[in-house]
């Protein structure tokens, strides 16, 4: 399978190459470079990958109908599906949507979460509520998710009424690219914030999909 650039995935999203007919796993774009070093590392040579638009992680309204709509775009040519989202914003509605077609979904309330590891992450929640999360792929699409959909590009001015409450910026990295950590320093820099990485590579992410 062939990734596109991570504006392609923002926007569009990514559909499989060909089906296998055994597994599909149905994600959100920014997940697509993680999930195929996965399979390309564990030789899951049964799994196709397809990809809703990343940049519904902005818009998570828009999630549990399109999920609902590649389910069955896609459901005759597959013997299982595997949703690779977690409940981002959906309220509970893309599980109830998931349960009522008979799929399963990867478990947590969001990629922050499955990341650090859900068991993990739900024992430091507690005195991590002023931290903002970043990823490997929305480093890369800092602009694109964060500043340009803020408004922060035309009205800097800004920053402290969106931003005045948090007190860090957690980068849970999937690789070690010291490029992308520089990155992610002058994201927090950006944003007024103070700065930790977190190396958590694949976390839950990679023990769900190897269950499949």
């Amino acid at each position: 399978m062939q990734l596109p650039d991570d504006t392609t995935l923002t926007t569009q999203g990514m559909t499989p190459d060909h089906a296998t007919g055994r597994v599909l796993l149905l994600a959100c774009g920014a997940l697509a470079r993680e999930i195929l070093d996965l399979i390309k590392l564990n030789n899951w040579s049964h799994m196709d990958l397809t990809c809703l638009p990343a940049i519904f992680h902005i818009h998570p309204e828009k999630i549990t109908p399109a999920v609902r709509e590649a389910v069955d775009k896609h459901r005759d040519a597959y013997d299982q599906i595997f949703v690779v989202y977690a409940d981002c914003g959906t309220g509970g509605l893309l599980q109830q949507a998931c349960d009522d077609l008979g799929v399963e979904m990867i478990s947590g309330p969001h990629c922050y979460s499955f990341f650090e590891g859900n068991d993990r992450f739900a024992e430091i929640s507690e005195d991590e509520f002023t931290a903002f999360y970043l990823t490997d792929f929305l480093v890369r699409q800092f602009d694109a998710f964060i500043i340009k959909p803020m408004g922060l590009d035309r009205h800097p001015e800004l920053r402290d009424m969106y931003f005045g409450n948090y007190e860090k910026l957690v980068y849970q990295a999937q690789t070690d690219d010291a490029a992308l950590t520089e990155k992610a320093k002058a994201c927090a820099d950006r944003l007024g914030l103070a700065f930790e990485r977190r190396f958590t590579g694949y976390g839950d992410l990679g023990t769900a999909l190897a269950a499949l």
